[in-house]
């Protein structure tokens, strides 16, 4: 059974007449109306790539911790998408920053100064305690951004021979799907069939810092890239005390510590980062998702001159990277985050979460692990029920979640939400999970 299929089973085709009227423009307005869900997954399915699965729900509204679908129902938001929207939907500040930006200068490209950069630059250095950032669009580019660095930092300040410079990554990862971040992916439905692949990655266990320690042996080993919390993988917590040993290990050995803090940093995991749990102080930081608070694509790359100052102008750059309307968005949603307090309700939301989730039969719910409001639940899967099952359930009763890697479902709200909400929302969980 294909996409729609599964989808759209006893559900009719999109009209030659529905689809007259959606492309139509102003000559036929009089004819529009407001299309099914339905009607918008095949809509969907018939001009769109089939390069997601989403789970059949169609969204047209969003504030703080809620989604509204387009026939008016609501629901909590349990992805917040992928943690892009931290600070909640629409934040009024965030928007209020973007509209204003927006209806003066939106981009000039990096040929120009402009008026916000700067001021971007040294809000989020002096915020995070670097010398220096490299402003980006996607978490992707910016996972590129620092490959780039660490082999020209290898090349100009270690030593290294050309063209022989390591990077070394945990199994498990996720940054992306360029053909870089695919190359160093262990999932086959990110690698498969798009090959041959980027060379001078290497790969180790995650957690495992043994194997680590002996892959920095190589004195061309330029850095390694790792997640604090693996988040695609399904929310894999290292043990404690991993970072700080990834931290001695590429000290001793002359070796980059890059941090991909896309998914975890920017106050998910109950602190600003999620390195910050064991005050390490990676070389490279990588921001990304929440950094626009969900508004507009916004990636950073943090790090000192040592290495920033490697890259000289024009081997490395974008033209939509660092424009003014980024710029003023990112310093709202940084700053929604400091003065909202929502590193420190994350840890205190997640705490009651975790706690109310092992409550959980294990029969259904074999685990649950997680930091601050980044946690998941791992179904234990039968023929009467799967993860995809559960969170089709779920999104009946008003709570809306995504499975990944078969049985494991993220649960990430929004740092917003509050106490009541929490359990609100731990109650409907129970109830779904206790009704299989």
């Amino acid at each position: 059974m294909n996409r729609m299929q599964s989808l759209m089973r006893g559900v009719g085709r999109v009209t030659p007449a529905l689809t007259r009227t959606v492309h139509s423009g102003t000559r036929m307005k009089h004819k529009e109306r407001k299309l099914t869900p339905e009607e918008l997954f095949a809509r969907e399915d018939r001009y769109g790539a089939h390069n997601y699965h989403p789970l059949p729900v169609a969204l047209e509204r969003g504030e703080g911790v809620h989604l509204w679908d387009v026939e008016g129902r609501r629901y909590f938001d349990f992805l917040s998408a992928y943690s892009a929207v931290n600070q909640g939907h629409c934040h009024p500040k965030i928007i209020s920053a973007l509209t204003a930006q927006a209806s003066r200068l939106t981009l000039t490209s990096r040929a120009f100064y402009n008026d916000q950069l700067g001021a971007y630059e040294q809000y989020i250095t002096g915020l995070f305690g670097y010398d220096k950032v490299l402003p980006m669009n996607t978490g992707v580019e910016g996972g590129e951004t620092a490959c780039k660095l660490a082999r020209k930092w290898a090349y100009s300040v270690k030593g290294v021979p050309k063209n022989e410079a390591k990077i070394i990554f945990a199994m498990g990862n996720f940054w992306g799907r360029t053909l870089a971040a695919i190359s160093s992916s262990t999932d086959p439905s990110s690698s498969e069939g798009f090959g041959p692949f980027m060379p001078g990655f290497q790969l180790v266990p995650y957690n495992d810092i043994t194997a680590l320690e002996k892959a920095l042996q190589d004195p061309h080993v330029a850095a390694f890239m790792v997640e604090p919390i693996q988040g695609e993988a399904g929310v894999v917590v290292p043990d404690a005390g991993y970072l700080t040993k990834v931290r001695e290990l590429c000290t001793k050995h002359n070796v980059l510590f890059i941090a991909d803090e896309v998914q975890t940093g920017l106050a998910r995991t109950g602190r600003r980062l999620a390195v910050d749990h064991e005050d390490v102080r990676p070389d490279v930081v990588v921001l990304g998702k929440a950094l626009s608070g969900g508004v507009y694509p916004v990636s950073a790359v943090l790090c000192d001159d040592e290495v920033m100052l490697t890259i000289k102008p024009g081997e490395h750059g974008s033209t939509y990277g660092g424009n003014p309307l980024a710029c003023r968005v990112a310093i709202a949603a940084l700053e929604v985050l400091e003065d909202e307090g929502l590193a420190d309700n994350a840890e205190r939301m997640g705490q009651i979460l975790r706690a109310e989730l092992n409550k959980l039969p294990r029969e259904i719910v074999s685990g649950v692990r997680g930091k601050g409001l980044l946690n998941a639940i791992i179904i234990n899967e039968t023929k009467d029920y799967d993860a995809w099952r559960v969170c089709l359930r779920l999104r009946d009763n008003g709570l809306l979640a995504k499975p990944t890697h078969g049985d494991i479902i993220r649960l990430a709200p929004p740092l917003v939400i509050n106490e009541d909400e929490i359990r609100e929302c731990v109650d409907i969980i129970s109830r779904t999970v206790m009704s299989f």
